[in-house]
């Protein structure tokens, strides 16, 4: 059977999958939840999906381009480094507190992915991190920020990605003043 990759049935169905797996986890999570959380039989799942992993692969991959579709546009609005780093962190926040399912479950259940998935994933993965490859190089020929950018790139990002764990929306910070907040550290302001 010939699946159909773009239609607006399985898109809904893995935003269902995303918040399962992001509240109950990939393992912990059947086929049989999966079904009953979409209202439909186990068996029809596998008219959308050929298995539990391909559902976990879409979800991921949504994820991604969407986190990759809202970084691109909010730094087309960016002008100067310094606005095109905070535009960075502010879309990646955005993928995680505010579309938050998809996301959560690529930090957290990327292990669970098969190799051959893994690597497709890899291929996106690379192509959104070199947004912040770019944009810190530009802060440093700016003279904004010194040092290792690997560093300064992976620890930026493992701060964002942190506050899924401890970031609510009633606290003190929007996540546009959270964002702020992080290029103040890393340009040391």
């Amino acid at each position: 059977m010939k699946l159909n990759k773009n239609s607006k049935r399985r898109k809904e169905l893995v935003a269902i999958a995303a918040q399962l797996f992001c509240n109950q986890g990939y393992e912990s999570t059947t086929v049989r939840m999966l079904a009953d959380a979409m209202g439909i039989k186990s068996g029809s799942l596998f008219h959308h999906f050929n298995d539990k992993q391909e559902i976990l692969y879409a979800v991921i991959e949504s994820g991604m381009l969407h986190a990759m579709e809202i970084t691109q546009q909010r730094l087309a609005l960016a002008h100067t480094p310094k606005e095109r780093l905070h535009a960075l962190a502010r879309a990646h926040l955005s993928t995680l507190l505010e579309d938050r399912n998809a996301h959560v479950v690529a930090l957290y259940e990327w292990r669970s992915l098969v190799e051959t998935s893994r690597d497709s994933l890899v291929k996106l993965r690379d192509a959104y991190e070199a947004s912040w490859r770019e944009v810190i190089n530009e802060c440093h020929e700016a003279g904004l920020i010194q040092g290792d950018q690997s560093l300064q790139r992976h620890m930026a990002l493992g701060a964002l990605n942190w506050t899924v764990q401890w970031y609510r929306p009633e606290g003190k910070l929007s996540p546009d003043e959270l964002a702020k907040e992080l290029v103040a550290m890393v340009l040391r302001e």
